[in-house]
């Protein structure tokens, strides 16, 4: 059995080229494919992102003791708030009451999981969000 060392280097650098065809490819298609996804879609969906990750780290999935990390929990809180205070404006009421439900319910979460509490108004977001209780 050969390997790629033992190859002839002319035949590596057209394995070589071949691979970053398909890389250009590949990375060509994502990018028609993005210009065709709407905004609202975008940012839904990096919400959920966030949601899923913040929920995760919250303590609210499968094995909370091994994945709970309240400093991580804290980061994508706020960065969910962000978005979704930046973004509701330009977003549809629908769409943007559904991501602050979300996020409060993260918040929520938090509150409940940290054995430390945070002032009101001093929690994850709450900058973004007001005070949540």
């Amino acid at each position: 059995m050969t390997n790629s060392t033992d190859q002839d280097p002319a035949v590596q650098a057209a394995a070589y080229d071949a691979s970053e065809a398909a890389q250009a490819d590949r990375t060509s298609q994502a990018t028609r494919d993005i210009a065709d996804v709407s905004a609202v879609e975008i940012i839904t969906t990096a919400a959920v992102h966030l949601m899923s990750a913040a929920a995760i780290k919250c303590g609210l999935a499968d094995d909370p003791e091994a994945q709970i990390d309240l400093d991580e929990a804290r980061k994508l809180i706020t960065g969910l708030a962000g978005l979704v205070t930046a973004s509701a404006p330009d977003i549809s009421d629908m769409h943007a009451r559904s991501l602050r439900d979300g996020l409060r319910s993260l918040q929520l979460a938090f509150r409940e999981a940290s054995s430390i509490q945070d002032p009101i108004g001093a929690g994850p977001g709450e900058k973004y969000t007001g005070p949540v209780n």
